[in-house]
């Protein structure tokens, strides 16, 4: 398994830790990348490009361990830039058999967070994916892992890969694997955790699919939580469209929790239809009463990066690096909000139409004219 130069900062007295940052960072070398050995989700990480920026950033990536993790030993490791973040999906049972189940890239972050999930990789050929789904077995083999699992690379421009990290869990972004694979992972991890086989055949790949995730959090403010009632929440609706969430209509969005609200999967045959479908998607989901970066990832769906496949994991900071402003000017959003407003208090949101066996039902999101929003 191919491994990026790296080392694990064992010390947990700070000044001790700090020295030993700063002796790694020698045999590393920069540019580099601090994380929380004990989490992730993109806490406790931090960018260092030079050597002046060291010892600053490695007070506050373990500051931010500490305060997340209760844990502040820190891994240091190469930084490859303009690279893709690639992982491989992994299943293994105690009956001695372990696969993968392609590739899902999730290149395109914020604050190292990932947003914009797809598989497969616009830019995979059965050959690298032969290569990495390989490495990815190898690894979950040599530590004889069983259950789902993923296990993250680094795809460098160059086609070379390199080990990031595994995940021993069922990830966020696991519903892109399972829509083009037709596996129910939560399925077969129960089986594997019950002691059963796994059930799924051989790979087979069929379309495309795509996951945003959608946040309470101001995109325009450098992505910052936010809070408030959702006191609209009309999720978009249609075939090849899925939503996983844990809120509904009328739930209050609190500091308390993570600010992600749902994950918003659509499948198409082709990656330019799923694009499509996730744009038709976006431009139909209404969610009032906090803020939310809906219009961000509507946005993002139109750049060319992001058309083109070709992104990797700075594509955010190089297509925005003043940060993002909305395109709508806030004006019309507010007006559009109004007129939200409006119609809501007037109760046209309950439109009924009346269906075959006399009785009211809800109108058909097929027949309904002019849901976009705003």
């Amino acid at each position: 398994v191919p491994v990026i130069p790296g080392e694990e900062i064992e010390h947990e007295d700070e000044s001790d830790a700090l020295a030993a940052i700063e002796e790694a960072s020698h045999r590393v070398g920069y540019p580099m990348l601090l994380k929380a050995s004990s989490g992730g989700g993109g806490k406790g990480m931090r960018a260092v490009h030079s050597p002046d920026q060291l010892i600053e950033s490695a007070k506050g990536a373990r500051r931010e361990a500490i305060a997340a993790f209760g844990d502040g030993r820190v891994y240091v490791e190469r930084l490859l830039t303009g690279s893709k973040h690639v992982e491989i999906q992994v299943l293994a049972d105690r009956h001695g058999r372990t696969i993968h189940l392609g590739e899902r890239e999730c290149s395109v972050q914020r604050r190292h967070q990932k947003v914009f999930e797809e598989a497969p990789c616009a830019t995979m050929t059965p050959e690298l994916r032969e290569a990495m789904g390989q490495a990815a077995v190898a690894a979950a083999e040599a530590v004889d892992y069983e259950g789902a699992g993923t296990v993250e690379f680094l795809l460098a421009p160059t086609g070379e890969f390199f080990f990031l990290e595994m995940n021993t869990r069922i990830q966020v972004e696991h519903p892109v694997t399972e829509l083009v694979t037709g596996v129910d992972l939560v399925r077969e991890q129960l089986r594997i955790a019950a002691g059963e086989a796994m059930s799924c055949g051989p790979l087979m790949i069929r379309g495309h699919a795509i996951e945003v995730r959608l946040y309470a959090e101001d995109a325009s403010n450098n992505f910052l939580p936010a809070i408030g009632p959702l006191a609209v929440f009309r999720p978009p609706e249609g075939p090849g469209v899925r939503l996983d969430t844990g809120v509904r209509e009328g739930d209050e969005v609190t500091p308390n929790y993570d600010p992600m609200l749902a994950k918003l999967i659509v499948w198409a045959p082709s990656r330019e239809e799923a694009l499509q479908r996730m744009r038709r998607a976006l431009d139909e989901f209404v969610v009032l009463g906090t803020t939310t970066n809906i219009r961000f990832l509507r946005e993002l769906c139109d750049e060319s990066e992001v058309i083109n496949g070709t992104t990797d994991t700075t594509t955010i900071d190089r297509i925005w690096p003043d940060g993002w402003q909305p395109t709508v000017p806030r004006s019309v959003e507010d007006a559009a909000l109004m007129a939200a407003a409006v119609g809501e208090s007037s109760g046209l949101h309950r439109g009924q139409t009346v269906g075959s066996g006399g009785g009211e039902t809800s109108p058909s999101p097929f027949e309904t004219i002019n849901r976009r929003f705003p």
